[in-house]
């Protein structure tokens, strides 16, 4: 999956509301090793509703830690993850179906998972269920904090 296709003009809300998602990633470490430090920001009528960030190995993702602040299902949300959503279950569930459950219609995230399991299957499952996809906000600084984990993976 080519990002050059996916790259669009962002708005400095989106900037600010990605850049506070890998500043909540940041509070992942070093717990989150050897996963990466995900962060995730859930929005609804352009104010932060819920945040969450990656738990130890074994526990919630940042979408899922996210999720889990939402008391009932709402309409209108907007997700901001620092890298993309997994499309498999491993020790948790995958964050692209937690995302598609709760309904949410729109989802920014920073950079594709070079991991082999998921690598644009996660963005897949999203788009199949109809949510709006962008990719690439902030990527150059999501590669900067992600950078142990994609030099693991890679």
């Amino acid at each position: 999956m080519s990002l050059s296709s996916e790259l669009e003009t962002f708005s400095d809300a989106d900037r600010s509301l990605m850049s506070q998602a890998l500043d909540i990633g940041r509070h992942a470490l070093p717990g989150c090793l050897p996963n990466p430090p995900v962060g995730c920001v859930i929005v609804r009528n352009g104010a932060i509703i819920a945040n969450g960030y990656t738990q130890p190995p074994g526990k919630h993702h940042a979408e899922a830690m996210a999720l889990s602040q939402l008391e009932t299902a709402l309409d209108g949300l907007t997700a901001y993850v620092t890298l993309e959503p997994c499309s498999f279950a491993g020790r948790t569930p995958s964050c692209a179906l937690a995302l598609i459950s709760a309904g949410v219609t729109r989802v920014h995230v920073a950079m594709l998972d070079p991991d082999p399991r998921n690598a644009g299957a996660g963005i897949e499952m999203l788009r199949q269920a109809g949510i709006e996809v962008t990719v690439g906000l902030l990527q150059d600084q999501a590669q900067q904090q992600l950078s142990p984990y994609l030099y693991q993976v890679q």
